[in-house]
């Protein structure tokens, strides 16, 4: 039927051009085009190497036209394409409701999953598309609330880690589980801390979950809010009286995980909050040591302000003035002299900071130890 002029669209595709050019009108909804090319004999089930045919384009793109023209002449509704998406899921996902409407009167199967075990309600909640949850849950049959997709997750942890505030409202309206955790043991109180939802936060804070859950990594919603470097995250865990002191399975504390990540504000919260200062992970290393392995001086500061120790060694039996010493940190290693530490302190190699600076020819670290010592004795 196709003219000689009908090659392939490029060396990847495995499309002829009249079916790219098919496929790209069902995506416009320019149904007077897509009946030009069925009347020229255009295989409308044809797929692309993505697996993908007209109504999955037409469906994700909400051109509803295109949709009850594709339907006129391909009745096989719940084709997938390489993700697992079927028409019904795409719909779902890019929010367009009509479509979705149109496809479940034609018998679309309701319950079918993508390749990482997405239901429609997944799909919905994850991208924040409410009218198509108050349809799903007020029209169609048996939904289960709670199910999991391949990674543990319900709609409610979905809808948590991707902030969408409205479709957690409505699901804890309609009683969803609040502490369910999934394959990494997150809890949709977690995911939300982890990405700095904060308004989500307070929301499932409200409904009295409990906010010291920890997950895989003994990490609580704290520490994700800490390692994100999310400030009003913190304010709120710590505002609920969450335990501050909480460790992780490597034995860090929330005030570890905000050093880290050079944040000054949040160190300044914990650090109100009343968090132990000189608790040690399980190389030994204080906050302080990360701080100064970092450069942070700021944080420096607001740790020995705070009254830390300045004397905690790491495994390497190293304290904060030898890392200064090593890496020449003049700033650093005045302040943590200007406090008063203990100068006769060796590290594994039996090195005093003193003896570390030398040999990393930090003249001016070394004439202020040297002066500080003076001035100690």
């Amino acid at each position: 039927m196709m003219t000689m002029g009908d090659g392939l669209v490029s060396e990847d595709d495995i499309l002829l051009r009249s079916e790219k050019e098919f496929h790209d009108a069902a995506k416009r909804n320019d149904t007077e085009r897509m009946q030009e090319l069925i009347r020229r004999g255009v295989d409308i089930k044809v797929k692309n190497k993505m697996d993908r045919k007209a109504l999955h384009w037409a469906a994700g793109a909400g051109s509803e036209q295109a949709v009850h023209l594709l339907l006129d002449h391909d009745m096989e509704v719940d084709d997938m394409d390489s993700f697992g998406m079927n028409p019904l899921l795409l719909a779902a996902w890019f929010g367009h409701l009509s479509v979705l409407k149109i496809l479940v009167s034609t018998g679309a199967k309701l319950t079918c999953e993508n390749k990482n075990g997405l239901n429609l309600l997944h799909c919905a909640a994850q991208r924040g598309h409410i009218s198509i949850l108050e349809y799903i849950m007020e029209d169609l049959e048996s939904v289960q609330l709670n199910k999991v997709d391949k990674s543990g997750k319900t709609a409610f942890h979905l809808a948590a880690g991707h902030g969408h505030l409205k479709v957690v409202e409505f699901l804890i309206g309609m009683g969803c589980a609040h502490d369910l955790k999934d394959k990494e043991e997150n809890t949709a109180l977690h995911l939300a801390a982890k990405q700095g939802h904060s308004d989500v936060l307070q929301k499932i804070m409200d409904t009295g979950e409990s906010i010291d859950e920890k997950n895989i990594d003994g990490m609580t919603a704290l520490h994700l809010a800490a390692e994100g470097g999310h400030y009003e995250c913190v304010r709120l865990l710590l505002e609920a009286g969450c335990d501050v002191n909480s460790l992780t399975h490597s034995n860090r504390s929330a005030l570890h995980l905000v050093v880290q990540h050079g944040s000054g504000r949040e160190v300044r919260l914990l650090v109100q909050a009343g968090i132990h200062l000189d608790s040690v992970d399980t190389q030994h290393t204080s906050a302080l040591h990360l701080a100064v392995l970092n450069n942070s001086t700021g944080i420096v500061k607001d740790l020995i302000d705070a009254g830390c120790d300045l004397d905690i060694c790491d495994d390497r039996l190293q304290t904060a003035l030898h890392i200064a010493a090593e890496h020449g940190w003049l700033n650093i290693a005045e302040m943590i002299l200007i406090s008063g530490v203990n100068l006769n302190l060796l590290d594994k190699q039996g090195k005093s900071s003193l003896d570390v600076a030398a040999r990393g020819n930090h003249v001016n670290v070394v004439d202020m130890i040297i002066k500080a010592d003076r001035f100690y004795k």
